[in-house]
């Protein structure tokens, strides 16, 4: 059946879901968020939070894509620890395309080996139980894998975007496609995602938004006041396609180098980054007016992008924060799956460094109103999933 909008397909999918079951009790388990990186639980962050607030007990299943900062996101954002680990964590997680297909198998070895244990806790009240999973990685694919493979439904956070191309970005358009395929119930940013999915099964629901922008409201409820300083342009760039792009990476940050002559910019870059500057000798390019500083935990990275001039990213993440926000942001990506800002405050370049060269010689005349408090997509999520008997 082709992707629907709420009334009457959710209404319908909870029907088949809810048939000859007992009621909802408290401290029933029918939620699991199977999720790998910070991205994620920044995302799901406020989903968990609604859920939670319904009285329902929705548990973490975390597959250590990203370790290292793990522990500072789940505090800062009021997060429990992860329920179950799904693939033995280290002490950074993954850093190199190489290192997947390992993790990968560690993955589909510890699922098979405690299926049982997995699937007797998804269906301890006897009912159909419910994996949600959130927009992009390989964790969001195997996810939906594993989902399946315990005969849960499968529900999918920021479901449908689109870049158009399998090849750009890679993984995440192939990664996202082969999972709308197993998904029965996609909670779409918007109506253009909604549209992507005419063609899938399942049910699809407008949220009007990306769930990042009450991810953003909820850090900074929970952050201290935070201090003025210095306005900077803040810099990230980490995806593998650009540092695995030796002419690509060194052309972007000589060029940055250049125009930090002009407006101080700070290069929030973590391990593989750091690394990969090391081993193309570009370590020269920073000094007191380039900074390359750690990546900082999401409660301190807020107060930063909240006051910066402007953001040079790679990150389809930021770019949606930027655009909630206002922000004058340009895209470091040849195509990007995600509309938001797109002709406001967002510029994609193209990977290309005249592009680049355009945005800041102009990037006041992008600055936009912040549209934080418009939407609450979060609650609507949470609110479906009560209408289905979930929560």
């Amino acid at each position: 059946m082709p992707g629907r909008a709420l009334v009457p397909g959710a209404l319908a999918f909870g029907a088949r879901c809810l048939s000859s079951t007992r009621p909802t009790t408290e401290g029933d388990f029918l939620i699991a968020f199977i999720v790998g990186t910070t991205a994620e639980l920044i995302k799901i962050a406020p989903v968990f939070h609604e859920i939670r607030a319904t009285g329902a007990d929705p548990h973490i299943w975390f597959t250590a894509q990203h370790t290292a900062e793990v522990p500072d996101t789940l505090a800062d954002l009021g997060l429990p620890a992860p329920h179950r680990w799904l693939a033995s964590p280290t002490d950074v997680g993954l850093e190199a395309p190489g290192q997947v297909p390992g993790w990968a198998w560690g993955i589909a070895r510890r699922t098979v080996r405690n299926r049982a244990e997995m699937r007797e806790e998804l269906s301890a009240n006897g009912r159909p139980a419910l994996v949600v999973v959130h927009g992009d990685t390989f964790t969001t694919l195997y996810g939906s894998i594993i989902g399946r493979l315990l005969g849960a439904r499968v529900a999918h956070v920021e479901a449908g975007t689109r870049s158009g191309s399998l090849l750009s970005p890679l993984p995440e358009e192939a990664n996202r496609r082969l999972a709308a395929r197993l998904v029965d119930l996609h909670f779409a940013p918007t109506e253009r995602e909604v549209h992507n999915l005419r063609r899938s099964s399942g049910v699809v629901v407008n949220t009007e938004a990306n769930t990042v922008i009450d991810a953003i409201r909820l850090a900074m409820e929970r952050q201290a006041e935070p201090s003025e300083g210095e306005r900077v342009g803040l810099i990230t760039l980490h995806r593998f396609e650009l540092l695995q792009r030796p002419e690509k990476f060194t052309e972007i940050l000589t060029a940055l180098r250049r125009r930090a002559d002009d407006l101080p910019l700070v290069y929030l870059a973590g391990g593989p980054e750091r690394e990969r500057i090391g081993q193309l000798g570009l370590g020269h390019l920073f000094d007191d007016r380039f900074r390359l500083r750690p990546k900082a935990r999401y409660l301190e990275f807020l107060p930063m992008l909240a006051r910066a001039e402007l953001v040079v990213t790679d990150s389809g993440g930021l770019q949606e924060e930027c655009a909630y926000l206002g922000v004058p942001c340009a895209i470091y990506r040849e195509r990007t799956e995600r509309h938001q800002g797109l002709g406001e405050n967002i510029v994609l370049t193209g990977m290309q460094v005249s592009a680049l060269g355009a945005f800041l010689d102009n990037y006041e005349s992008h600055r936009r109103p912040s549209a934080l408090e418009q939407f609450h997509p979060s609650r609507k999520i949470a609110e479906t999933l009560g209408a289905l008997g979930y929560c």
